[in-house]
């Protein structure tokens, strides 16, 4: 005998959503007031039930929900409990195993358990109606695996499902077609067979009872670890907690009671399907404990963030009113003091900083809003630290602050003059450019692009420009720069955000149209951060960067006041940004000029430098020369600078062990004259040898000329012929388009081989070795064939090569020699290697008219179309052909076609 008692509280909706009533007419209230319709009758109504031993049902508590007790006696129902359609024709020999197929969507029913169901779909209520009249209230409930399928489709139901039986229905107040339908599980049932009839499915089964394979012991424990572990999710989450704790307490079936947590907690459909499904209550057992040891340890999780929370909630209501507090103490301190006091209120002295500023209107109406908020937050806070911050920015940046610029072209020549010597092409562009800006308001020409290597004053030229024109000079260097934050700034919403390099710099200089130069811009690279050249674009764009829009501002500042120069090493520069610009070549030095930059400026700065004094050390024009023939070799003068320096260095030295650190008195000195001569005793042995013309002519080799990155550079080819099998190897850390000029230049000589004296036998029992010396510097570039054929020429015909002859020039297989570039940087390095006679392409001729007088200078420059008048000059002799040129007569018109 037993008395279940049934709690209505929980409603199941098609999405899971939990709803409270405390009977089954509330039930029926809810569906009307809330206007649920036709397509959400099928609703599940999970009703907690257990057994209650000698008729007892706890009253005690007066805020537990509403009950009804409902006398289950066996199988049968008393007659006042059902309906008019009870199961009065039931006989007893009826068939337990064949009976209603009742469909559920998102819930299980579980032995044990009473379910209230709105029942709407019409094959359900059929099959509720037939279970009353002809199979005693007995109904299989079997759930549905996909919960949004209105149909009742059997390859959508699971295998496993419940044995019911029919304790009431009700008809539905507000929907004719839906009814109520209070079930009660019985045992678990295995489905075998599902068969449709008359709308409405009907299923054969096997009934299927677990076994709880443990000791009383074992299942004590597991009931009590249960029961703990379930009272806690019920405090936390369920708000009839104390009334279905104290049901949960009562049930001493340790299967009745997973089956009674498993209804209450909010695990997925298909887990608590698999109470059902599998056979082995401990595998059950071990879901549903690990399922609530894990919701109790978020819950303790939780709880700890929300006490956290709530003490940073009370500590931040407490500082503040402490900081309100000092603040009326100041105030009142304050008016006592004539005001003594205010200056230690940084609120205030920003609030005066804001007053005082000088801003457009829409950056000063920002600056407000945002100040009006610091002014209610706690000042130690976080927030309060990042509002400050964005509000001094905005307070540092020069958005009208703006120093006159005068440009006079004849102040602007004499400081050209004055800080660099030579570069006069260079120099009379600029003037062009500040002419041009001198009367026009804004600027609107092309961004300035000084080209050149290292060492020939790109830099320095952008600080006597800023000093021509009067403007404050700010550097900016881009090498290596890969975040586009770096120029855009990152956003506010990052930790420690901050503006750009662009605001930045404007900030430090404290105007708004310095002279900004951008150095190394062939330096900047690209990953994941973003594309930093990209984002210069606005920046450099005459008709864009008047609304410069930084991230960490995010407001528009106008740029079109600030002069950019940028610099660079070579033309690697995204064309993009390229197309912005116009770019000025700062190819190097001559001889001369890095004698005379050495007289006037390195020398005297390395003298001061170093802290010698007049009448200590003479360096003679002599010396200058020796050191940049002998100890360097560079289109610059950086190292021209440091070997002064470290002459100046060793003079010092010897000052210092003669007379101590003080500097010696006028009549004391005694002047150190370096001229070539003792040039070794301070600079030790030389490092280059200036001059190749007074070498013998070798076989095989030949000076080609090369550009780099840091000027023009002189680049020894050798080719050496030996016994082998006709094969080409080249080494020297060679790119792939010198070695496509070696195979290319091969190819030249092997078709010319008759006019060469090459014979082709020999050509195939002869192996040629290809080499470029210093092969662990890297090269390539398309300006090396024509010396390349001349150096295989000469190893395969035994014929040397004039030592005092350098050439340029890519090669074709038809023997034309092609145009190069970099020719001046080129010739530079000739000067410089003491080559007397260059040989360039022909196509080349025109670009001598911007060569300097200079650099031409000493020089023999002869054009050259084909590989055969460069074997004219550079080889000592002429090979002889094998054979002569045949001679085809045309009869017809008298002519001699040479072949």
């Amino acid at each position: 005998m037993r008395l279940a008692i049934l709690y209505a509280d929980t409603i199941y909706l098609d999405m899971n959503h939990e709803l409270d009533f405390t009977s089954l007419g509330n039930e029926e209230k809810y569906m009307s007031e809330h206007k649920i319709t036709q397509d959400n009758i099928d609703i599940d109504v999970d009703v907690s039930t257990t057994d209650v031993e000698n008729n007892e049902v706890d009253t005690s508590s007066t805020d537990t929900r509403e009950a009804a007790t409902i006398d289950v006696k066996d199988t049968d129902l008393d007659d006042s409990t059902l309906t008019d359609t009870d199961n009065k024709k039931a006989s007893d020999d009826q068939d337990e195993s064949y009976l209603p197929l009742l469909a559920l969507r998102d819930v299980v029913v579980y032995p044990h358990m009473q379910i209230a169901l709105f029942v709407g779909r019409a094959p359900s209520v059929k099959a509720v109606e037939l279970a009353q009249a002809e199979y005693g209230n007995k109904v299989l409930v079997v759930a549905q695996k996909d919960s949004l399928t209105e149909d009742i489709d059997q390859d959508n139901l699971y295998q496993y499902g419940t044995v019911c039986r029919i304790v009431s229905t009700m008809p539905h107040d507000s929907d004719e077609n839906c009814i109520k339908v209070l079930i009660e599980g019985q045992y678990r049932a295995r489905v075998d067979n599902i068969e449709s009839h008359d709308d409405l499915l009907m299923a054969r089964f096997e009934r299927a009872d677990l076994d709880v394979s443990m000791d009383e012991s074992q299942k004590k424990n597991t009931i009590q670890a249960l029961t703990t572990l379930f009272e806690g999710y019920a405090d936390a989450r369920l708000r009839n907690a104390r009334e279905l704790t104290r049901v949960a307490k009562r049930i001493d079936d340790l299967l009745e009671l997973v089956y009674f947590i498993s209804t209450r907690v909010s695990m997925d459909l298909d887990i608590k399907q698999s109470f059902l499904e599998e056979n082995d209550v401990k595998t059950h057992i071990n879901t549903l404990t690990e399922y609530l040891v894990k919701q109790s340890a978020e819950q303790n999780i939780e709880q700890d963030i929300q006490d956290a929370v709530r003490q940073q909630m009370e500590d931040n209501q407490r500082e503040y009113f402490l900081n309100e507090k000092m603040k009326a103490i100041k105030n009142e301190l304050s008016d006592l003091n004539d005001g003594a006091f205010d200056g230690e209120d940084d609120v205030a002295e920003l609030e005066q900083r804001l007053e005082d500023a000088d801003l457009p209107d829409d950056v000063r109406k920002k600056a407000e809003q945002e100040f009006k908020k610091l002014k209610m937050m706690p000042p130690a806070s976080s927030e309060s630290s990042v509002v400050r911050n964005y509000i001094e920015w905005i307070l540092d940046t020069p958005w009208n602050a703006t120093t006159k610029v005068s440009i006079n072209l004849d102040k602007a020549k004499t400081v050209l003059d004055e800080d660099h010597y030579g570069l006069q092409d260079v120099k009379d562009r600029i003037l062009e450019y500040l002419a041009v800006q001198s009367r026009m308001k804004k600027l609107r020409g092309p961004i300035l692009c000084l080209v050149g290597p290292p060492g020939v004053g790109k830099t320095s030229l952008g600080e006597s420009i800023a000093r021509a024109t009067g403007r404050k000079f700010v550097r900016m260097a881009l090498g290596g720069v890969r975040d586009e934050a770096e120029i855009r700034g990152h956003r506010r919403t990052y930790i420690g955000a901050m503006p750009g390099k662009i605001v930045q710099s404007l900030a430090k200089v404290e105007v708004k149209n310095p002279l900004f130069l951008l150095d190394e811009i062939d330096k900047m690279a690209q990953d994941f951060r973003g594309d930093p050249a990209s984002a210069l674009l606005e920046v450099l764009d005459p008709s864009q960067n008047d609304t410069f829009n930084d991230h960490y501002l995010d407001m528009d500042l106008d740029l079109s006041q600030v002069m950019f120069i940028c610099t660079a090493n070579s033309m690697d520069i995204p064309p993009a940004l390229l197309d912005r610009m116009e770019v000025i070549r700062l190819p190097g030095y001559t001889e001369e000029e890095k004698v005379n930059i050495a007289q006037k400026y390195l020398v005297p700065k390395a003298i001061k430098n170093n802290g010698l004094k007049e009448g200590e050390i003479e360096i003679v024009e002599a010396a200058l020369h020796s050191i940049v023939r002998s100890y360097t070799r560079e289109a610059g003068v950086r190292n021209l600078e440091r070997e002064v320096n470290k002459i100046c260095r060793k003079v010092v030295r010897g000052s210092v062990e003669t007379h101590g650190a003080r500097a010696p008195k006028k009549a004391e000195r005694q002047l150190v004259t370096v001229d070539d001569k003792n040039i070794d005793d301070y600079l030790g042995v030389h490092q280059y040898d200036y001059g190749l013309a007074e070498e013998e002519p070798e076989i095989g080799r030949i000076t080609g000329l090369a550009w780099t990155q840091v000027g023009g550079e002189l680049l020894t080819i050798e080719a050496v012929a030996m016994k082998g099998k006709g094969e080409l190897s080249f080494t020297g850390s060679l790119g792939d388009v010198m070695k496509e000029s070696i195979r290319a230049a091969m190819s030249v000589v092997r078709a010319r081989g008759d006019s060469l004296g090459i014979d082709y036998e020999t050509v195939k029992t002869t192996d040629i070795h290809v080499h470029m010396p210093e092969g662990a510097t890297p090269k390539d570039g398309p300006s090396a064939g024509g010396a390349l054929t001349t150096a295989l020429v000469s190893a395969l015909t035994g014929i040397a090569i004039r030592p005092d002859i350098a050439m340029t020039g890519e090669i074709t297989l038809r023997g034309k020699i092609l145009r190069i570039g970099g020719l001046k940087e080129k010739l530079l390095a000739a000067h410089r290697g003491g080559i007397k006679h260059v040989l360039i392409p022909e196509s080349n001729e025109r670009d001598l008219a911007d060569i300097p007088d200079n650099v031409k200078e000493g020089l023999t420059i002869q054009p050259v179309a084909t590989i055969e008048e460069i074997l004219k000059v550079a080889l000592v002799d002429m090979p002889k052909p094998l054979k002569p040129a045949k001679v085809t007569v045309d009869k017809t018109a008298g002519k001699a076609l040479h072949n």
